[in-house]
């Protein structure tokens, strides 16, 4: 098999990826804004939208219809951030309960 067309399955593949996690991202929305026990799921949408962003600049870069290399570094640099911020409010969720109302 080709090398260049293992990369092209390979960036398909990654743009499916990029819609089931948009799709994720979408079906949390509405519970994550119900209440405060899934206040760490508000970062967590936001880097699944920022990581199928991602892999729909990847496949634009493979396939050499846009190449941003600024854009693609500073957008993991923002999924990093979500992330870690989200596991920061999980762990003071757990830490301090939460108080319904």
């Amino acid at each position: 098999m080709d090398l260049l067309a293992l990369e092209g399955i390979l960036k398909i593949a990654n743009l499916l990826l990029a819609v089931i996690a948009g799709g994720v991202a979408l079906t949390l929305f509405h519970k994550a804004w119900k209440g405060n026990e899934h206040k760490a799921w508000r970062f967590l949408i936001f880097a699944l939208i920022f990581f199928a962003i991602q892999e729909i600049l990847g496949a634009l870069r493979a396939f050499g219809v846009y190449e941003s290399p600024f854009l693609t570094h500073i957008n993991v640099s923002v999924i990093l951030c979500l992330l870690i911020g989200a596991v920061v409010l999980e762990i003071d969720v757990k830490k301090r309960g939460v108080k319904n109302g």
